[in-house]
């Protein structure tokens, strides 16, 4: 019987994909608990539509993927079925290394990155299938003799980015993020081993960049999801540290056994820990300390379920260490607090985007006179301005409002 099935996707429509191997897979209890990780971690807060999860983004970027390949195929590259499968395989568990919320979490529940996980977990597959994703690792990796088919899975303009600019736009209602992914697809080619774009796609390229700058600036980067992120970082700092004091015991549960190992991280057993969690855990662990002792997972717990998020103070150059002393102790005096347990709940923090790499630049194919040139060369929009950080501060809010009287 044919493992083939029709997936309705609210951007894509109806979508299925070629080889049956690639539905073993979705079914795969490692690739469902994607369903129960947030694409956009704590956007929600300000984005009430953005609930969508890591599932639907690998599905979509699965889908463009197809999509490309099939078309690169009709112009004539060569691509076998097996590479085509591969391809497939290896964006379709790209992101398969994801912890609860995403990127909000990312490097507290364990240290280690969720791309090195993301690896680890195609080699466990690998085994269990018997070698058959052995080409799809060397894909993700970079290490596979046709280069162009890992600039599909990641590049400056690749499948994963056209996917989640595409559904993040959708899911919070940003239209400045839409892309035209199609056009896109229909306008890349190969050349010379490498993933290029046809001249007459260089204003399709342009949206595409001026798109990720706008959900950069209005999703991505928003002050407030941003001080909603930072809070769920500094509750689980101060969750980990009632651990190591013996206040919080939880032996069964593969949360606590993670966040009371981290220094001890072996690649095996914590693997299998970390497989076994998703938002459900992280939000029970909040819920659990309503009503705590220590005050501070007493409060941050209360704003994380109940929207009460912290102010933030952003800009784009560190904070002096002066006025982050006169948040400490302007707001502990407001809220009739010790300034040791107000200074847990201020958090220093900083967020670097790069819309466009200079030094690995989209490489347009022109037609008179014939060859490469870079995005770069041809563009009238100077898109490369360097990495942007953004500095910011998370405090309570009652310092806000002391100084707007």
């Amino acid at each position: 019987m044919s493992k083939i099935k029709i997936f309705n996707d609210p951007i894509y429509g109806l979508v299925s994909f070629p080889y049956e191997f690639i539905y073993t897979l979705i079914d795969h209890p490692y690739f469902q608990r994607l369903r129960r990780i947030q694409q956009l971690g704590m956007s929600s807060i300000v984005y009430p539509g953005a609930t969508h999860s890591r599932f639907h983004h690998a599905l979509g970027a699965l889908h463009l993927c197809d999509r490309l390949i099939t078309n690169l195929k009709l112009k004539g590259v060569d691509i076998t079925d097996e590479e085509h499968e591969a391809t497939l395989m290896a964006i379709l568990l790209h992101d398969v290394g994801h912890g609860p919320y995403s990127h909000a979490l990312e490097g507290e529940i364990i240290q280690v990155h969720h791309e090195e996980l993301t690896i680890q977990i195609m080699n466990r597959l690998n085994e269990e299938y018997h070698g058959r994703l052995t080409m799809a690792i060397d894909i993700f990796m970079k290490r596979y003799a046709k280069t162009f088919l890992s600039a599909i899975i990641s590049g400056q303009i690749d499948v994963d980015r056209m996917d989640y600019l595409s559904r993040d736009s959708f899911y919070t209602g940003v239209a400045e993020g839409i892309i035209g992914y199609d056009r896109i697809i229909k306008m890349m080619d190969v050349y010379d081993n490498q993933l290029v774009i046809e001249e007459k796609g260089l204003h399709s390229i342009e949206k595409f960049l001026l798109s990720r700058y706008f959900m950069y600036q209005q999703v991505y980067l928003h002050k407030t999801a941003l001080a909603a992120d930072h809070m769920l970082k500094v509750f689980f700092n101060e969750y980990k540290s009632e651990i190591t004091n013996g206040k919080i015991s939880n032996k069964d549960a593969s949360l606590y056994k993670l966040l009371n190992n981290q220094a001890q991280y072996d690649p095996t057993e914590t693997l299998a820990y970390f497989l076994d969690i998703d938002d459900s855990d992280v939000m029970s662990c909040i819920k659990s300390c309503l009503s705590h002792e220590n005050q501070v997972l007493a409060y941050l717990a209360d704003g994380l379920l109940n929207r009460k998020i912290l102010g933030i103070t952003t800009r784009y150059k560190p904070l002096e260490k002066e006025e982050i002393s006169a948040i400490i102790n302007e707001g502990a005096k407001k809220a009739c607090l010790e300034e040791d347990i107000y200074a847990k709940m201020v958090n220093l923090g900083n967020e670097t985007s790069l819309v466009y790499e200079e030094k690995e630049e989209i490489k347009i194919l022109r037609k008179k006179p014939f060859g490469i040139v870079t995005f770069g060369s041809l563009s009238r929009l100077k898109m490369y301005q360097g990495p942007h950080t953004l500095y910011f501060v998370t405090y309570p809010k009652e310092i806000v409002e002391k100084r707007r009287h």
